[in-house]
């Protein structure tokens, strides 16, 4: 038997709570909560846009060192796209690099734009550390086939466009029009945006 287990938040170690919540405001993440229990206890949530895990942090939420959470991932899109609107928004983003697994970086996004292989990071002011990670496609296995989604409108608009290309060589090997076009459409976005 299989029980869903998803993460939902992860716990961020600060300092300052005033100024970690100033912080990821300005990285545009939604504030969802800072709930206040007397002197001993805050909890400040944000979650990043996209995504379904949000982060904790506050006063009495966890006794680990500010500033020692390191690497975790925020999947983007376009890793040069996402480092320039965090850099407008007063975050210190390094430039950006590549590497295989087991390999050494290399200046630069992929050259082949391959997923899973472009990188930059940040860090919020009391240095824990997050690592943003170019996936434009999932390997197979990775992604739920019912739960397709798009980071932007950009992004859905881009594979409705890759969509109608693929499904234009299905219609000239079939020689004919495909009256069940929406179907094919839903069924490739699905598959290849799944990775499958």
């Amino acid at each position: 038997m299989s029980i869903e287990m998803k993460l939902e938040v992860v716990v961020v170690p600060v300092a300052d709570v005033d100024r970690s919540k100033r912080f990821y405001a300005n990285l545009g993440w939604r504030l969802d909560a800072d709930l206040i229990k007397g002197p001993a206890f805050r909890i400040v949530q944000f979650t990043p846009p996209g995504s379904s895990c949000s982060i904790h942090f506050g006063i009495g939420v966890t006794n680990a060192t500010p500033g020692s959470l390191h690497g975790t991932y925020l999947v983007v899109s376009d890793v040069n796209a996402a480092r320039e609107v965090l850099i407008s928004r007063g975050a210190n983003v390094s430039e950006v690099f590549h590497r295989g697994v087991g390999e050494a970086s290399q200046d630069g996004r992929d050259p082949e734009g391959k997923s899973y292989v472009s990188f930059a990071t940040f860090s919020d002011p009391d240095g824990n550390s997050w690592l943003l990670q170019e996936i434009r496609q999932r390997l197979p296995g990775r992604m739920d086939t019912g739960v397709t989604t798009f980071p932007s409108a950009k992004a859905l608009a881009d594979a409705l466009r890759n969509v109608a290309a693929a499904h234009g060589e299905h219609e000239k090997a079939t020689g004919q029009r495909d009256e069940n076009w929406p179907d094919w459409y839903a069924q490739y976005l699905v598959s290849t945006y799944s990775g499958q």
